[in-house]
């Protein structure tokens, strides 16, 4: 039995009309909520976002594309890349493409994500293709320009890592020249301490000097004379 507009129905007595107006309502309300799951799909707020790994006092990070309400540590949509900060300098391996795509889209990258994807040219290469969108140059121009920045990004991180040598050089070469010293002082506060030493067992096994005896004249007595 079927209750329908508050009178019992048996399947068999349901008409053929019913039915197919059930069955249309449900796969229409079906369509629109696999619509609406869709749009919200694609209204989805992404982030660009740092992943947290490693152990206590060495993290590193993955870079990843993440849901905004989702946790911090949560599940992600898709890794791009990698972020150590561990190293001098900082070692990040990037997606570039990929990175590319999803500011494209809308994704919006937190502050440390943006200064990475900056450093690695993404956002610079993203206002290049907004120039070629508006017609301000050319594609062929967008990639000179490109070229010319990644040459010159290039120069100065190998300016970088040049100077780190050099500091680091100059560093242990003053560290070495004050254990030099040190070791130095150390050996002449021992030599000293040594020949004192040895001063001291000569004076000490050295024989006694005799004694001076003196002489002293004894004085006659004067005799008496008899009065």
């Amino acid at each position: 039995m079927i209750l329908i507009n508050g009178k019992n129905h048996t399947f068999q007595k349901l008409s053929k009309p019913i039915l197919n107006s059930g069955l249309k309502f449900y796969l229409c309300a079906t369509k629109f909520l696999i619509t609406v799951y869709h749009l919200n799909l694609s209204k989805m707020p992404a982030k660009i976002r740092l992943q947290r790994h490693g152990r206590k006092r060495y993290a590193y990070y993955h870079i990843v594309i993440a849901d905004s309400r989702a946790p911090r540590d949560g599940s992600n949509i898709e890794r791009i890349g990698s972020y150590n900060p561990n190293t001098n300098p900082a070692t990040i391996d990037l997606d570039f493409d990929k990175a590319l795509t999803w500011l494209a889209n809308g994704a919006q990258p937190t502050d440390t994500v943006r200064a990475i994807l900056s450093y690695k040219g993404v956002m610079y290469k993203k206002h290049l293709l907004g120039g070629v969108a508006k017609g301000a140059f050319t594609a062929e121009e967008a990639e000179t320009k490109f070229e010319a920045w990644v040459a010159e990004k290039a120069n100065k991180v190998q300016a970088k890592k040049d100077g780190l040598v050099t500091n680091a050089d100059s560093s242990r070469k003053a560290q070495l020249e004050m254990e030099a010293k040190k070791n130095a002082e150390r050996a002449n506060a021992i030599a000293k301490r040594n020949a004192e030493a040895a001063a001291a067992a000569r004076a000490a096994a050295a024989p006694a000097p005799a004694p001076v005896v003196e002489e002293v004249a004894e004085e006659a007595a004067p005799e008496e004379t008899e009065g």
